[in-house]
């Protein structure tokens, strides 16, 4: 079968052309369609396939195999026939801005620290490269320095299919090695490397490259990355975030930082002072537990795990069989923590699943766990 002419090779920027349908294939709940030509991008060398129409009919996924392009529809298409095929360009665009903004700071860790970009995704919410070596955080922010002076300079993009003798000669980024039918992406001045994808013809309309994050990973270093418009959407929700956190602490968005400290350090006062009040309270419940030979229940609206554990411990010296302890409403429900000197609790913990709907365990000595029966319930069943 003739391979599927690639028209995005040629012109990277078209978004609308006419193709006509060599086969159409019922594939499940999709049809799988192969064009004469298409300009629809299909997934490879991490990127995602473009989307778009055939005709009347919504392409949402282009494989490639072989040298032939499927696209994937919702609808059948006439074999035979001519459509007017149209890619989503904003879609497309996006990826080409953030993926030619790859090879820019990839390149450029390649040519300062002799760093490989050994994977590279193109995600929903980011793009990740990862690096065969440890970038500092100046290292980091020198590369996206000098990535954006590349975007200012308006470097010429070219893609090309080097003649074989041509190609021995050249010096180029690869994950593979190749030989034969090798397509280089040149940034004039920044980067060569192998790559099938679409990408803009200069730098200058990637707009802006924006370093995210970067992590330690796997002996190298991951960098989250984005490009151009969806840099510009990033930075618009990060924004309006800032705005919203500085508005609600009375401050200005340069001062956001500060008062995120004293904020900190004000909420670690007070738990200090909670936990203070909160072991004084608990002192006093303490005190009020009266001596039984028999079970003790202790009921609280809100208390801490640390607050349940000290009341069962103190209750466990005053009484003779089971001190329990139950936090919550009986709209909401109970936790509990169990203790006991004399009896088993296991055994406890098996009837009180058949008759209080319990769910938890433990030991002997002590079980744990939640309850949906009423505070009624609860003290009738254990006679408190």
């Amino acid at each position: 079968m003739i391979e599927t002419v690639k028209l995005y090779e040629g012109d990277s920027h078209l978004r609308s052309f006419s193709a006509t349908v060599l086969e159409c294939n019922n594939v499940d709940n999709y049809y799988e369609i192969i064009l004469d030509q298409t300009a629809f991008f299909p997934e490879g060398g991490g990127q995602s396939a473009d989307t778009g129409k055939i005709g009347e009919a919504h392409v949402f996924d282009a494989q490639i195999s072989g040298g032939i392009i499927r696209h994937m529809t919702d609808k059948p298409l006439d074999i035979g026939k001519e459509y007017a095929c149209e890619i989503n360009w904003e879609q497309r665009f996006r990826r080409m801005q953030n993926h030619s903004g790859e090879h820019i700071v990839s390149g450029l860790i390649h040519k300062h620290f002799g760093f490989d970009n050994i994977g590279f995704h193109m995600g929903h919410e980011d793009i990740t490269l990862d690096i065969n070596g440890i970038l500092t955080e100046d290292d980091i922010r020198r590369i996206e320095y000098l990535a954006n002076l590349a975007v200012a300079e308006n470097a010429r993009i070219i893609c090309e299919y080097p003649d074989p003798s041509v190609l021995a000669l050249l010096e180029y980024r690869s994950k593979l090695e190749l030989n034969e039918n090798v397509r280089i992406v040149t940034i004039e001045g920044y980067d060569a490397c192998a790559c099938c994808a679409p990408h803009v013809s200069r730098t200058g309309e990637i707009g802006i490259i924006k370093l995210l994050d970067h992590a330690k990973n796997k002996g190298g270093t991951r960098i989250h990355m984005l490009c151009g418009i969806d840099a510009l959407s990033d930075y618009d929700e990060r924004y309006h975030m800032i705005a919203k956190a500085a508005q609600s602490l009375s401050v200005k968005q340069s001062a956001l930082g500060d008062a995120l400290i004293r904020l900190e350090e004000e909420i670690a006062e007070l738990k200090q002072k909670n936990y203070a009040l909160r072991t004084e309270l608990s002192e006093y419940k303490i005190a009020e537990i009266k001596p039984t030979d028999g079970n003790i229940c202790i009921f609280e609206d809100e208390a801490t795990p640390n607050d349940m554990r000290r009341l069962m411990n103190a209750g466990l010296e005053k009484c003779g069989g089971i001190c329990a302890v139950f936090c919550g409403t009986d709209e909401r429900g109970y936790t509990f923590t169990a203790a006991s000197k004399s009896i088993k609790l296991r055994e406890i913990a098996a009837d009180m699943r058949t008759k209080l709907n319990t769910k938890g365990g433990g030991s002997d000595e002590m079980i744990q766990g939640s309850v949906l029966a009423s505070k009624e319930k609860i003290k009738e069943y254990f006679g408190a």
